[in-house]
C-alpha cells in the first residue's frame, strides 16, 4: 500500500469517527435563527409544552425589564398607526414566544388589514376575545406567523409578507433599542 493511499484511508477513518459527534452538537448558521427579537439580547426559554409566561424572553418580561424601550415600541407603533392609543403592547405582545415575533405580527395585521385580535389567537393557540369576528377556528392550536396568514389572509403570499413584516419589525426594534 502507498503512503498516499494510507493517508487518504487513516483521514477517511477519522472523519467517519469524527462525524457523529460533531453532528449532535448545535453549530451556527441560518437554521438555528431565533428571529427579529432575539436582537434584544434574550433567550429563547420556552419550555417543551410551548409556554413563554415567565420566560426571560416572554414580551411582558422584555417590556417589563426595559421601561424605555416600552416606551419606544409603543410610541413608534401608535404613531404608525399600528397600535390603538391606549393600547398597552405588554397586553398587545402577552402569549407570544417573544417581541420581535409580537412585532411582526403587528406589521402583517396592518399590511393585509387582518384584525391583529385574530393574527394573536392564531399565532398564540388562544380563543380570541369575545366579539372579535375572526374565522372559524382561529386560535384552536399555535401557528407560526406565515400558516397565520395563509388562515387569515388566503390570497396574500405568506413568506413574502413574514418576511416583510419581520423586516419591519426588526426595523422598529433597532430604532427603539438605540434610543432606550
Amino acid at each position: 500500500m502507498t503512503a498516499k493511499r494510507m493517508i487518504v484511508m487513516i483521514a477517511a477513518a477519522i472523519g467517519f469517527a469524527v462525524a457523529p459527534a460533531f453532528a449532535q452538537h448545535p453549530h451556527g448558521g441560518a437554521g438555528g435563527s431565533h428571529g427579529p427579537a432575539m436582537s434584544n439580547g434574550a433567550v429563547d426559554h420556552s419550555n417543551a409544552n410551548g409556554s413563554t409566561n415567565g420566560t426571560p424572553s416572554s414580551p411582558t418580561n422584555v417590556l417589563s425589564k426595559n421601561s424605555k424601550l416600552d416606551s419606544k415600541l409603543t410610541s413608534t407603533l401608535q404613531s404608525k398607526g399600528l397600535l390603538p392609543a391606549g393600547t398597552d403592547l405588554k397586553d398587545a405582545c402577552a402569549g407570544f414566544k417573544n417581541l420581535g415575533q409580537c412585532m411582526a405580527a403587528i406589521h402583517v395585521s396592518h399590511n393585509l388589514d387582518v384584525p391583529f385580535a385574530c393574527m394573536r389567537s392564531n399565532m398564540t393557540g388562544t380563543a380570541p376575545a369575545a366579539g372579535t369576528t375572526c374565522p372559524t377556528g382561529t386560535g384552536s392550536s399555535k401557528l407560526s406567523l406565515g400558516k397565520s396568514i395563509q388562515g387569515l389572509a388566503p390570497k396574500a403570499n405568506p413568506k413574502i409578507e413574514s418576511k416583510t413584516g419581520t423586516t419591519q419589525a426588526d426595523a422598529d426594534l433597532k430604532q427603539a433599542e438605540t434610543a432606550s
